[in-house]
């Protein structure tokens, strides 16, 4: 079956606020805690990345507490309301320091928020990403669907990224940057619980088994593994370019403003491109759309490392970004069609928790991008407090984990997405 495009619309302003949390900390938290609690960057980076690790065992436990729930509004609808207001008023929590005004303390104070943040966030995204495979049970259709869902999400990547440093730069601050993108975590939350009152679901299944089973059925199913292992992966490598935005900007290109722009770059070819991935993978089958993205991005981004002129770099940055779409709408539509495969064999309800140990691969990878730059600028002697002059070593750190890192652990993954299924070429086959 079919969605209307006013439920396409509903769903995808979730994505207002999976977008925005899933950008603004990587961007942001770790110049916070390093140049503005002054919290030194090896701890940063960790205080960064272990929130996250929550996400692996939560994940999947909200997930399943998706898949039991009953409610007349339906299973999931409820879940996208609390979760996704929880998250906001946590998230303006999260930016509130310097509270103790000691590092270790504010530094605290950031991490149990963030663990805090991370706990809603579950409950908002593992039942967003599993009303995929419910909406529509239709293979093209669900390509729109998700098409529509990363227009969405460009559009909050493109207004947190550029907006997010502009509030952060004001007279504001963190603080006031912590409250606006609060508001449009907000926004996401009620847009998607209410344009998605009307719709239809696409299958009714019976009540999932019990929770060891179903990860043994996880275990064993090859599909989702393969996918999700690709997904992850690439995570990691968007989530290092993701923190290195800011760096890039203010210590190797000498100007801060600069960041808006690159982000731009980034984010807005998602905008335009959705018609064409949409094609490529009518035509050419979700796979193989993916393999043309990932092939693109590692390239693209790689280029970056020589730190060509200004003009040279945003055009690659731009065409990055357009590979990046396509690593968003190929694997997040393969995924429906994956959950709906192993439920039609299993015949019982798996979408909260194959979502939910999808989102938890999905976090963790983003969250171990600036975790791992963290790394990279304390191995390169990063300078904490906001020191402008830093040294040589700190610069390569800082175009190394913008460029050669991302292109690498996005590319590795090339050679084993052959083995990736795709539903829709055995239908054509």
């Amino acid at each position: 079956m079919s969605v209307t495009s006013g439920i396409r619309v509903g769903y995808a302003l979730g994505s207002l606020a999976t977008g925005a949390f899933a950008t603004v900390p990587g961007l942001l938290l770790l110049p916070f805690l390093t140049d503005r609690l002054a919290v030194p960057a090896a701890v940063a980076g960790v205080l960064v990345l272990l929130p996250k690790a929550w996400d692996v065992a939560f994940n999947p436990i909200a997930g399943r507490i998706s898949d039991r729930a009953t409610h007349r509004l339906g299973p999931r609808r409820p879940f996208l309301l609390r979760g996704g207001l929880a998250l906001a008023a946590l998230f303006a929590v999260m930016f509130l320091p310097p509270v103790f005004g000691t590092p270790l303390g504010d530094g605290a104070w950031v991490a149990v928020s963030f663990v805090a943040c991370a706990t809603a966030f579950a409950f908002f995204q593992v039942p967003y990403v599993a009303m995929a495979a419910e909406l529509t049970d239709d293979y093209h259709d669900r390509t729109r669907l998700i098409s529509w869902r990363v227009a969405a999400l460009a559009v909050a990547i493109l207004l947190c990224g550029a907006g997010a440093p502009l509030l952060r730069d004001s007279a504001g601050g963190y603080r006031l940057m912590g409250l606006v993108v609060a508001a449009l975590i907000a926004l996401g939350a009620l847009g998607v619980y209410i344009g998605t009152a009307q719709a239809p679901v696409a299958r009714v299944t019976p009540t999932g088994a019990r929770f060891p089973e179903l990860l043994a059925a996880v275990r064993s199913s090859r599909p989702f593994r393969t996918l999700l292992l690709a997904f992850v992966i690439q995570a990691i490598g968007i989530g290092t370019l993701l923190a290195g935005v800011d760096y890039l900007a203010r210590v190797v290109l000498h100007d801060p403003g600069a960041q808006t722009p690159l982000f731009a770059a980034f984010v807005a070819p998602a905008l335009l491109v959705m018609p064409l991935w949409q094609r490529v993978g009518r035509r050419w089958g979700k796979r193989r759309g993916y393999q043309a993205a990932t092939v693109l991005f590692a390239l693209s981004i790689a280029a970056v490392a020589f730190v060509p002129p200004m003009w040279v770099l945003v055009l690659l940055v731009a065409l990055t970004g357009v590979a990046y779409a396509g690593l968003q709408v190929f694997p997040m539509s393969m995924l429906p069609d994956i959950i709906t495969a192993e439920e039609k064999r299993s015949g019982a309800v798996r979408a909260g928790l194959f979502s939910g140990v999808w989102t938890a691969g999905e976090t963790l990878g983003l969250a171990l991008g600036p975790g791992l730059y963290g790394v990279l600028l304390a191995v390169g002697g990063y300078v904490s407090g906001g020191v402008v002059d830093q040294p040589e070593g700190a610069r390569v750190a800082i175009v190394v984990g913008f460029s050669l890192v991302p292109a690498v652990l996005v590319g590795v993954v090339l050679p084993f997405l052959s083995f990736v299924e795709d539903e829709g070429e055995q239908e054509r086959g």
